[in-house]
């Protein structure tokens, strides 16, 4: 292992630390129980704000790794707290899975069933049960995957529809947010099943899990990655395009989990042909997605050229990630130096010195947004948690 990753290395297990700490320090909520739904960019609580099932799952997901990772009962009583709340608050014991959101006081107000939230639980859940052992966490998991399985897989086209009302029935408008399109089938959605399907995996050794998991990597074989290397984002049911947008994050993202899938099924000559996707996605992303300062902008619309090069938290550490695969399937040293220039950058910009954690985004210039928030629905610990446990394994 080259200085520079090792320098890397020892940086992100103290950012483990600091951003654990946050969380504990600034996460949990005393006046109505489990996490507060949202704190602003000076780390102010925002009054009556809701809880959102993204933000908690997350929340349970990054202290059960996190314990699994340190091989420490050190943050127990703080995943036992999330699990709890999970499981009183946003589990529907009428119509199975998990709701949307819940108000401040737990009560659920959102009660749609967004696959996407439901893969985070399946994710979280899996975490949580390899920390606790506890048999009932596992029982959850499954039936969420069953339900999945059940209500969102699309048997005709093949993949999963975006969302549901409360009760799986068909829902008119399916955006996982308000910035997204209302479309059938998303890339992002389909990426976290099938992350959370590859660590259901590791605790519920079935067939079915395998077979999804393998007509999932068809997909982002041959359905989401596109002749440019990019992997495309919003589809009809038929699997239509219908956006011309890149995500740089996500595609560095994926050209890793879908690596780990495909060893998850133990399918040696799989591996090797989404290894060899991998590379042709990261070379690519090394062309268009680093400004010259080293940072990772946003997005690109393919059609229009319009670059949002604002500097996200996330594609950071999902950067440092990809290119760490990279170089260990090609041990080309240009991905070390851009891993190295990516953290540079996160360090002098995106890491809140004077408040804790990470700011969400800034700027080309550096400057952060002070209208975002440092805890939201969107803004959790589950990015940069998993960034500092992969990156020294």
């Amino acid at each position: 292992m080259s200085k520079e990753y090792q320098n890397i290395k020892n940086d992100l297990q103290v950012e483990l630390d600091n951003i654990l700490n946050y969380w504990l320090t600034f996460g949990i909520d005393d006046q109505h129980g489990g996490f507060v739904g949202q704190r602003d960019f000076y780390n102010r609580i925002v009054p009556n704000a809701p809880k959102g099932i993204i933000l908690n799952t997350r929340i349970l997901w990054s202290f059960s790794a996190a314990s699994n990772y340190l091989e420490s009962k050190k943050y127990e009583t703080v995943c036992t707290r999330a699990y709890d709340y999970l499981k009183t608050h946003f589990k529907d014991t009428v119509n199975e899975g998990v709701f949307w959101e819940v108000s401040q006081l737990g009560i659920p107000n959102n009660t749609r069933k967004q696959v996407y939230a439901q893969a985070f639980a399946i994710y979280a859940l899996s975490e949580y049960y390899i920390f606790s052992k506890r048999p009932e966490v596992k029982v959850w998991a499954v039936s969420i995957f069953e339900n999945l399985e059940k209500h969102a897989r699309d048997e005709q086209h093949l993949g999963y529809f975006e969302a549901f009302n409360e009760d799986w029935t068909p829902i008119v408008d399916m955006r996982l947010s308000k910035k997204d399109m209302n479309a059938s089938k998303t890339m992002n959605t389909h990426l976290h099943v099938m992350e959370a399907y590859t660590r259901l995996l590791d605790i519920y050794d079935h067939q079915c899990i395998k077979d999804a998991l393998r007509e999932l990597i068809a997909l982002f074989q041959n359905n989401f990655l596109n002749k440019s290397h990019h992997y495309d984002l919003f589809f009809d049911e038929k699997w239509n395009l219908l956006s011309s947008v890149v995500s740089f994050g996500h595609d560095i993202e994926t050209a890793w989990l879908v690596i780990e899938a495909a060893k998850a099924i133990k399918d040696e000559s799989l591996v090797k042909q989404v290894q060899l996707t991998a590379i042709k996605v990261i070379d690519t992303f090394l062309l268009e997605a680093i400004d010259a300062d080293g940072a990772i902008m946003y997005e690109m619309d393919r059609t229009s050229k319009h670059l949002d090069a604002d500097r996200h938290w996330w594609p950071q550490v999902e950067a440092l990630i990809g290119l760490k695969y990279g170089y260990e399937l090609t041990k080309n040293t240009e991905y070390v130096q851009k891993s190295k220039n990516i953290w540079e950058f996160t360090k002098r910009h995106l890491i809140d010195k004077v408040h804790g954690e990470w700011h969400f985004r800034v700027d080309a210039a550096g400057n952060p947004y002070p209208e975002e928030d440092k805890v939201s629905m969107w803004k959790a610990p589950y990015h940069t948690i998993r960034a500092c446990i992969l990156m020294n394994q």
